[in-house]
């Protein structure tokens, strides 16, 4: 256990002001369960948390929980916890009640607060149990603050374990998870005292300094309007270093040259920039679109993200006598038939062993017409293919084996969800959990694919949807969108003809003609964008030429049990 470091007590000033964090008692907790929706019937099946004060620990709490419910086979392999270590557990109606006991008077400390405290208001809510006023901490929304991306690459908590050498290592099992918090949570407070913090409340606003080169540009956003926008930064040469997007873009920017801009990398771009360029937007999905577009096609060095839609990979089932799968960079007009696109090769190539198990369809690239004749490899003496090159299976045979892998690509995922699932379970069984996970790993990627696909592909296949949504304000913004790119964007005007203002909208849209095969007519990230809008409650539909539809059986429902 980490001690309490000496700087708490020997750099806090005589004008502190607030509650001195070596009197605060913290409850740092950490839950396991059965997904990541409580709303959608997900459940707690173990509570662990740590008390501490002072750098001390007060007590530890720690129950597996009964969720009344099958554990599924991945998360099994995630946590280690089965259907039998929760047999006898306590319900969630008995662990919660104790829990909110032993945390009384705590500040709640999680890492990724967000999950965890959600999961326990769901469940006071559901028990009628009242929450108590709590205050929380995230030490996910600290750590970003203070620790670098040279550091760690990532703000998870087996990194940041790492980075400040706890003593417990994470294992996804809720007392250990919580402790190595703890750990983590003190390495950040003995960093933070360095540097002036010392009250909870300083800890809570605590953001880095900024030098005072940064501070002198604030006048570079002094011409941009609180407005919903684009802001791309350049340097002495125009070149674009930074591109961005908000809702008030004055503000944003302002915030560059003040301490709440805590990333280093921005900070090194900031000292570069010269200038600020601001693009004012009609709605917030307009300037999200068109962040995208700038991107792609600046490729700013300071953007770590979006930079290259054009770098994606591509699942085809091929069409030809004897079909097989294969990893592709683009889209053909061939008729075939495509799941992507993936971010990463290694994504496709997940999602591609997933089929594999599955579907005993050929793994060769030779091409022969519908009468091969060659020895059969390696993979059909082991029964993983159906072997047509040596004429052990028919055509027809093959063709319906096909037509069940086309089924699971576009429509019904159920196929090969129930099979891998059974591995797991099998593996699992044996305790045989790394070889579980490769299997939990391959099917989440099919999962995830193929939910993606049959969204995009549902608004690819309209020709233009017309849609609004009465913001907070009680303006209503609306968008004209075209093969999956959006063509136009406006607000109505107060008092105009809704109606009339429509038309217009739409005559002035721009023209977007179809692409090739399933994909949308913008990059995939664009139309994922657009399609989270239209999702969202109170967007009404004005108009549409097409038909906007998801298999009910689709991957998307599947998709939540992955995260």
């Amino acid at each position: 256990m980490t001690t309490a470091p000496a700087t708490w007590e020997e750099q806090r000033s005589f004008d502190e002001i607030g509650r001195p964090l070596r009197d605060v008692t913290f409850c740092v907790v950490d839950l396991e369960t059965t997904g990541g929706s409580p709303g959608g019937g997900d459940m707690i099946t173990e509570i662990g948390a740590v008390k501490v004060r002072g750098g001390e620990v007060l007590g530890e709490f720690q129950t597996l929980v009964n969720p009344h419910t099958s554990i599924p086979p991945f998360i099994a392999v995630l946590t280690g916890i089965t259907n039998g270590m929760v047999a006898e557990a306590p319900a969630i109606e008995s662990a919660l009640p104790a829990f909110l006991e032993f945390a009384a008077g705590s500040v709640l400390v999680a890492h990724n607060a967000r999950f965890d405290v959600g999961f326990l208001r769901h469940f006071a809510d559901r028990q009628g149990i009242p929450w108590p006023d709590f205050e929380v901490l995230d030490t996910v929304k600290i750590a970003r603050r203070v620790v670098t991306r040279d550091e760690s690459p990532n703000h998870k908590l087996e990194s940041l374990a790492r980075v400040f050498r706890a003593g417990t290592t994470p294992n996804h099992r809720a007392l250990a998870d919580a402790r190595a918090t703890v750990d983590v949570l003190h390495g950040m407070i003995e960093r933070l005292g360095g540097l002036g913090v010392h009250t909870l409340e300083e800890l809570q606003t605590y953001s880095a300094k900024v030098h005072a080169a940064q501070r002198r540009k604030r006048h570079l956003a002094d011409r941009l309007p609180h407005a919903p926008g684009v802001y791309l930064f350049c340097d002495e040469g125009s070149r674009v270093l930074y591109v961005g997007t908000s809702r008030d873009l004055r503000r944003r920017v302002r915030s560059y040259f003040t301490a709440s801009e805590t990333r280093s990398r921005i900070g090194e771009m900031v000292r570069i920039a010269t200038s600020v360029t601001g693009i004012e937007c009609s709605t917030a999905l307009e300037a999200e679109v068109r962040e995208l577009r700038l991107i792609a096609e600046h490729k700013p060095a300071y953007n770590r993200r979006s930079k290259y839609p054009e770098k994606v990979t591509f699942l085809k089932l091929t069409r030809e006598p004897w079909p097989r799968l294969s990893l592709v960079k683009r889209v053909l007009d061939d008729d075939a038939d495509y799941l992507g696109p993936f971010s990463s090769r290694s994504a496709a190539e997940s999602c591609l062993a997933a089929l594999h198990e599955v579907f005993p369809i050929r793994q060769c690239n030779d091409r022969f017409g519908k009468q091969p004749s060659r020895s059969a490899c390696v993979l059909a003496e082991m029964g993983r293919c159906l072997s047509p090159c040596d004429g052990t299976t028919d055509a027809d045979t093959y063709a319906a084996v096909v037509r069940q892998l086309r089924d699971a690509l576009l429509r019904d995922p159920d196929d090969v969800v129930e099979l891998v699932n059974a591995k797991m379970a099998a593996l699992a069984e044996s305790e045989r959990f790394e070889e579980a996970g490769v299997h939990r790993d391959r099917l989440a990627s099919f999962v995830r694919a193929a939910a993606r696909s049959q969204r995009l592909t549902s608004l690819t296949r309209c020709p233009e949807v017309v849609a609004a949504l009465r913001e907070d304000d009680g303006r209503w913004t609306v968008h004209v969108v075209r093969y999956g790119r959006l063509a136009a964007a406006g607000v109505i005007p107060a008092g105009a003809d809704a109606l009339a203002y429509v038309d217009q909208l739409r005559a002035g849209a721009e023209t977007v003609l179809p692409a090739i095969g399933p994909l949308p007519a913008a990059t995939a990230e664009e139309s994922e964008r657009i399609l989270r809008w239209l999702e969202r409650p109170g967007v009404r539909l004005i108009d549409i030429d097409g038909e906007w539809t998801c298999p009910v059986a689709g991957a998307g429902r599947e998709v939540a049990r992955f995260g």
